[in-house]
């Protein structure tokens, strides 16, 4: 059933189950705390009449004396009874219509001024509290007289149910209002929520700019506000990198698809003889090999962004790998007047050919924009966090905005996208970066006086055994 409630009224139940709680707790003690003064009043006023009776009795010279005395003493006080007997049976005093119960008469009772228990009765639409005692009248010590003296507790009863309705009624205006003005918290303390709802709700495809008020929130909710404006940036980057990503593809596969199709068409409008269908067919072929390569690297950034595990670990020189790859590519540098240059060494965790493909895309983006006739340089350090391979050559300075996007699926700081001279699909860093992340590491890329350095950061591991 709560289910069913919002929050707001699971807040209001709850306070005003406490206020109900607190309201008709406190009430009931009241009662019973009113209830035991008149208890203790009504002792206090039985044991005066009871003084009262034992200095009457001491003080008479005889029974005559006695009731004469007693009838005079009590006879007034309103409320007031008494029933006076000696062991004879005979009764020196009894107040007028007073007929108390056989079991309120003393049988084991207390003699002296010692406090005696109170008793209580209802007799003919009256409730009475009463005391049983027994004394000794100083001129007769063979007769004892039994003596009981009682108080109607209507005035009390009346006084009690009056005040039982007057708190019952309190109680429950104050539970009504408690829940009201606990509804009211409740609604206004959750307001920061209605308006995060609210801004969550103006959030689609197009709108991603409405963010959670963080300081208009309380302390509690701000965390939750902060959380909830960081999952809206990570939402609108990868929004935005899918709809370039989108666009770039679409881009990038119309072109060889379209050169696809007007060659094929050419070819078919007339008869040619067999050596153009061939170099046709070859022209096909190399766009249909770029769309694969193509095809082949956007899986691979797929499968790294679900979470790629190496095919295999192994611990190798990563100069040595690097070195490899200076070579293969020492004959294209050469035809640039590039030179290649290689320093340091250090041990890699990790899967050996990834690793030379991520340095393989490095080396083929730096000899493809290096200027000619400069130095392609290789460095690897290694420090306690880790081993760095940097790969820096000389070409234009890259907009300080352009650097953090270099890595981004088909980002080409050329924004012409015309690139005569080169094969590549804008895929290459994105592919060394998965790689370098699939290690446990990151890559960076700087740019400072016509130099251009990529640095790949290798986390430190053991030796494999």
């Amino acid at each position: 059933m709560l289910r069913a409630l919002s929050l707001t009224q699971r807040l209001t139940i709850f306070f005003t189950a406490l206020a109900a709680a607190v309201v008709f707790g406190l009430g009931l003690v009241f009662i019973q705390a009113t209830t035991r003064h008149f208890v203790d009043l009504d002792r206090a006023t039985l044991q005066d009449k009871q003084h009262l009776i034992e200095d009457i009795v001491q003080s008479a010279n005889s029974v005559e004396d006695t009731k004469w005395r007693l009838n005079e003493a009590l006879s007034h006080h309103r409320g007031l009874y008494a029933v006076v007997t000696d062991t004879r049976g005979r009764t020196l005093y009894q107040s007028q219509d007073f007929r108390p119960p056989d079991a309120a008469l003393p049988s084991a009772t207390l003699t002296g001024r010692s406090a005696a228990p109170l008793q209580h009765w209802k007799s003919e639409g009256r409730e009475y509290r009463a005391m049983a005692f027994q004394m000794t009248p100083s001129y007769d010590n063979a007769s004892p007289l039994d003596v009981l003296v009682a108080i109607d507790t209507e005035h009390h009863e009346h006084f009690l149910a009056e005040l039982r309705s007057t708190l019952l009624l309190y109680a429950l205006v104050a539970v009504a209002v408690s829940g009201l003005l606990g509804w009211l918290a409740a609604r206004q303390g959750l307001a920061p929520l209605r308006a995060m709802r609210a801004k969550a709700a103006a959030v689609s495809g197009h709108q991603f700019s409405e963010r959670m008020p963080v300081d208009a929130v309380p302390v509690e909710m701000a965390d939750l506000a902060a959380e909830l404006n960081a999952m809206l940036y990570r939402l609108h980057e990868d929004y935005r990198r899918l709809a370039e990503f989108s666009s770039d593809l679409a881009h990038e596969l119309r072109t060889p698809i379209s050169n696809l199709l007007t060659q094929t068409q050419v070819a078919l409008s007339a008869k040619r003889d067999a050596p153009i269908y061939r170099n046709i067919l070859a022209s096909n072929a190399e766009e249909l090999e770029r769309m694969a390569r193509m095809v082949a690297d956007m899986l691979f950034l797929a499968k790294a962004e679900r979470g790629m595990d190496l095919p295999s670990r192994e611990r190798f020189s990563s100069a040595k790998e690097a070195q490899a790859l200076l070579e293969f590519y020492d004959a294209v540098a050469e035809e640039k007047g590039i030179r290649l240059s290689l320093t340091g060494d250090g041990m890699i965790d990790g899967d050996r050919l990834m690793f030379r493909r991520a340095v393989s895309n490095l080396l083929s983006n730096a000899v493809r924009h290096g200027d000619p006739d400069s130095e392609v340089s290789v460095t690897i350090d290694v420090g306690e966090l880790g081993v760095s391979i940097s790969v820096e050559n000389a070409v234009d300075d890259i907009d300080p905005a352009a650097l953090p996007r270099l890595f981004d699926r088909f980002f080409r700081v050329d924004t012409s996208r015309a690139h005569p001279a080169s094969e590549g699909a804008g895929l290459g860093l994105s592919i060394t970066k998965a790689i370098v992340e699939a290690h446990g590491g990151d890559i960076v890329a700087t740019s400072r006086d016509r130099r251009v350095r990529m640095v790949m950061r290798f986390p430190a591991s053991p030796a494999i055994t």
